[in-house]
């Protein structure tokens, strides 16, 4: 490896702004600010809501139900 050309590597300091919760990690940076980590992501914490406030499959249905049911019948022609 050539010399002088690598950034140098740090123990980061990592600080989530949403919680205030800090840890380390290595980085070429000396210190890190995020504003969700792992441990107030809702994702990870198991606070993720799934909201299908119109049922999305309902509505994909209905709407494809038209299209089906309007669609002329094709006649094999003999």
């Amino acid at each position: 490896m050539k010399e002088g050309i690598h950034p140098q590597y740090h123990q980061a300091t990592v600080m989530c702004t949403g919680c205030s919760t800090t840890f380390t990690t290595g980085s070429t940076e000396p210190e890190l600010r995020v504003i969700v980590c792992s441990a107030c992501h809702p994702f990870y914490t198991g606070k993720q809501k799934l909201v299908d406030t119109e049922g999305r499959v309902d509505r994909f249905k209905r709407k494809y139900a038209k299209l089906t049911a309007a669609a002329p019948t094709e006649t094999p022609v003999a």
